[in-house]
């Protein structure tokens, strides 16, 4: 059986199943990332909710898996030979996850792919998560609304962007790649949580609309976004 008592947050999420992938996480955008990769990937995993609403993000014990105090984050009991690797940063996890199963990272599109993935991590996910806090959350409440229209217009550029790529195909990349797994949960959210489909005219981008749909109907995608929900 595999050993994990030398990792700290074991000691407040204990794993029942040790000798299987540890998942730290909550269903944000960037937290359903890792379940949904799990999931379609059908390694086995244990999943431990991170109620980042209560700050357990903050503790010790989470702090000495990922310094950083974000979620996700993984734990794998057998990782590059044979070592425990704890792990953080959700396009870091979809990377390790894809090179671990040889699946959803094409090798002869492997850097493009890559490339798909950091625009997400360095536009989709900063761009939409600051619009939905000037539209939704406190940042609503500021009367100059420069902040918001900059996001806004932002938000429009980068689903252009996407729109673009996928004219003519199914998923970002041709096939069904990380790249769609790291922004899936991103585009949902902005329609759904943050509730912006109009005011960044979503309907106006066809090809992504339909992107979303067929990534939301996918069964692992559906449950990846529900295995660390709260309630």
């Amino acid at each position: 059986m595999s050993d994990l008592s030398g990792f700290p947050i074991t000691t407040r999420w204990p794993a029942q199943h040790p000798d299987r992938i540890q998942l730290y996480s909550l269903n944000t955008p960037n937290g359903v990332k890792a379940g949904i990769m799990l999931e379609e990937t059908g390694l086995p995993y244990e999943a431990h909710l991170i109620d980042i609403g209560a700050d357990d993000q903050k503790t010790p014990e989470f702090l000495s898996l990922n310094p950083n105090g974000k979620i996700p984050a993984i734990l794998d009991p057998n990782g590059p030979n044979g070592h425990p690797l704890a792990l953080f940063e959700s396009g870091a996890i979809l990377l390790y996850l894809a090179e671990k199963t040889g699946q959803f990272l094409d090798p002869d599109q492997r850097y493009e792919t890559i490339g798909w993935v950091m625009w997400q991590m360095g536009g989709l996910g900063p761009m939409f998560g600051q619009l939905g806090y000037f539209h939704k959350f406190a940042g609503r409440e500021i009367e100059d609304k420069r902040p918001l229209d900059r996001y806004v217009a932002e938000s429009k550029r980068l689903l252009g962007v996407l729109d673009a790529q996928l004219q003519g195909r199914d998923w970002i990349m041709g096939d069904y790649s990380i790249a769609d797994i790291a922004s899936l949960g991103w585009v949902r959210n902005l329609i759904g949580f943050y509730g912006a489909r109009d005011l960044v005219g979503f309907d106006d981008f066809g090809n992504v609309s339909a992107w979303l749909d067929r990534g939301l109907a996918r069964p692992a995608v559906q449950r990846g976004l529900m295995v660390t929900a709260k309630g």
